[in-house]
């Protein structure tokens, strides 16, 4: 019982325990001039769908697809990330539909990456850990869309559907999560 509690703190209070918070136009001034991995969970999507055939990949008919909120919030976050300047350099996409998707309406292109491919367990969350550790080239960001129990296995952070958690990489030494973004919030930080 005592580990049920603790999980749902820390997944009500995340930002607790952040060593660096940057929110507002300190995190649009941070993220403007690059060095951060922004990890994305797919946006919203339709859940009277389900993933019946995890090897058909490029069968979006045998997934759980974005709904149309979910198509709308990837174009905001695009929409917000052009207004707001910040440069993003590799866009790496998990291999479904939703994670593609969401993507392709935010960005404009991805790469599809087998590291970040949906699921849990310790080789998935410890290749997501390199990712999350590695310094973009400078004046970028990298951005990664995936999933929530890959992000929740290697960082213990859990994220909605569209939501955001940006990390400083520190190369050998890790990683730190600095800052979460709701879908909805992109549109509220400062134009600077």
């Amino acid at each position: 019982m005592p580990g049920r509690w603790l999980f749902w703190l820390l997944a009500a209070f995340p930002m607790a325990f952040a060593q660096e918070g940057l929110e507002g136009a300190a995190l649009v001034q941070a993220l403007q001039k690059g060095g951060y991995v922004i990890y994305f969970r797919h946006a919203a999507t339709d859940f009277s769908q389900a993933d019946t055939d995890a090897p058909a990949l490029q069968d979006c008919g045998k997934q759980r697809n974005l709904n149309e909120a979910g198509r709308a919030q990837a174009r905001a976050i695009g929409e917000a990330f052009r207004a707001l300047k910040i440069p993003v350099g590799s866009v790496l996409a998990s291999p479904y539909c939703r994670t593609r998707e969401t993507a392709q309406l935010a960005f404009g292109r991805f790469e599809v990456s087998e590291e970040i491919r949906g699921g849990s367990g310790p080789a998935r969350a410890e290749a997501l850990r390199r990712l999350l550790a590695v310094v973009p080239p400078p004046g970028t960001n990298t951005v990664l869309v995936a999933h929530q129990f890959n992000l929740r296995d290697a960082a213990e952070v859990n994220l909605a559907e569209g939501e955001a958690a940006i990390f400083r990489p520190l190369g050998p030494d890790g990683f730190r999560l600095v800052a979460r973004v709701l879908a909805e919030g992109w549109a509220g930080l400062p134009v600077r």
